[in-house]
């Protein structure tokens, strides 16, 4: 059942009907990264603010519409996190939670392996889709951001320059993380699983002249927290007219 239904329902009779449950599992974006900052020569760690999150803001949202709601979220997104280990992690974190709807979102790690890898990251992602599928768990993918496109200017440690080049050569400019979107929204019409595409947004914005790399946190792969607020409102829209 759609997760509107559900707040209509519980709304309609708090004491008959159960809180709704949304989970989310994926990598940084998820979890509510931000900014990174170094901690030693070759050593990095992430500003972490969940309360910025795309998964709060949504539940912000909801209880604006359903303010008599118990809405739970559970945020499972991890740091560094792929889809391999998300599947491998799924029954502890996420079914065990029983929840009402699971955002699932991957790529910008995985990508980083290259196109060699592409097929455990779609092999992953149906074995999520199939496993949630079984326990009849409405599911949204949604697609990333952009990673870096260039060098940013604000950038001065020769870590996070390093990683900035690597990443806009190898996984952004290359259009190596554009086809593991590609490929795993093949995977989510496999399993009748709902997309909710923000990249093809970056891709307008890029074509409009807007320097998307100044949209990252970290000028690498994290956006703004700006653009959570943005992800909350497609997420709702999306399941709102699925």
């Amino acid at each position: 059942m759609n997760v509107f239904d559900l707040c209509k329902q519980k709304q309609e009779n708090l004491v008959s009907n159960k809180p709704v449950t949304i989970a989310f599992l994926g990598d940084s974006v998820t979890q509510g990264c931000f900014e990174c900052y170094l901690t030693g020569p070759n050593s990095l760690q992430t500003v972490f603010d969940y309360k910025s999150a795309f998964s709060t803001r949504m539940k912000e949202i909801l209880n604006l519409l359903y303010p008599s709601v118990q809405i739970n979220i559970v945020n499972s997104g991890i740091s560094g996190d792929s889809a391999p280990v998300g599947a491998k992690r799924l029954e502890r974190d996420i079914l065990a939670q029983n929840p009402d709807l699971v955002v699932v979102s991957y790529g910008l790690n995985d990508s980083t392996g290259g196109m060699s890898k592409i097929v455990n990251y779609c092999e992953a992602l149906e074995e999520i889709f199939s496993r949630l599928k079984e326990r009849g768990i409405q599911t949204v993918f949604l697609t990333q951001n952009y990673m870096n496109t260039k060098t940013s200017p604000h950038l001065k440690d020769e870590l996070f320059i390093g990683l900035s080049k690597e990443f806009s050569k190898n996984v952004q400019n290359s259009g190596v993380l554009k086809a593991y979107f590609e490929a795993a929204k093949e995977s989510c019409q496999k399993y009748g699983v709902k997309v909710c595409d923000l990249y093809p947004v970056w891709e307008r914005l890029e074509q409009a002249g807007v320097e998307v790399t100044e949209l990252l946190a970290n000028k690498l792969n994290h956006p703004i927290r700006e653009f959570h607020y943005y992800m909350a409102i497609k997420l709702i829209e999306t399941i709102l007219f699925e």
